[in-house]
């Protein structure tokens, strides 16, 4: 435990910090708790993305988490998780496990009456291909 949160009482634990998130969050932005709740092997929802930056944690299970420019990597419950949202693709958010349930919580800042995601089109998946990290362009 590092010495900033010492202080802390049992049973309390910071699991990931992100001192530049604040920056990113939209003017006006309200905060939504969200959980995802996958079946097992669940593809989950289509390449898409969010109106606002999120950050969260997997509960349950395992996610293979892809973001435009990042390879994509497996988190498993306990680990942490940042979206910037507004441009940023999110290409998979999948069930690893093809036996088991997965779950991840977070939370979101994003314009009221802002959708949770928008799905990207076939067009502009082709047109960005090249940011989409490990893939030819």
């Amino acid at each position: 435990m590092s010495a900033e949160h010492a202080h802390l009482p049992p049973g309390v634990e910071v699991i990931n910090t992100l001192p530049e998130a604040a920056a990113r969050i939209p003017a006006g932005a309200e905060a939504r708790t969200i959980r995802v709740t996958l079946a097992p092997g669940d593809p989950g929802a289509p390449p898409h993305r969010h109106p606002g930056p999120l950050f969260g944690y997997v509960t349950q299970g395992e996610i293979l988490f892809e973001l435009e420019g990042q390879p994509p990597r497996v988190l498993k419950a306990g680990d942490a998780l940042f979206e910037p949202g507004g441009d940023v693709i999110h290409y998979q958010g999948a069930n690893n496990l093809p036996d088991a349930e997965s779950q991840l919580v977070v939370t979101m800042f994003a314009p009221p009456g802002s959708p949770v995601l928008t799905v990207v089109g076939a067009a502009e998946l082709a047109e960005r291909r090249h940011l989409r990290a490990g893939r030819p362009g």
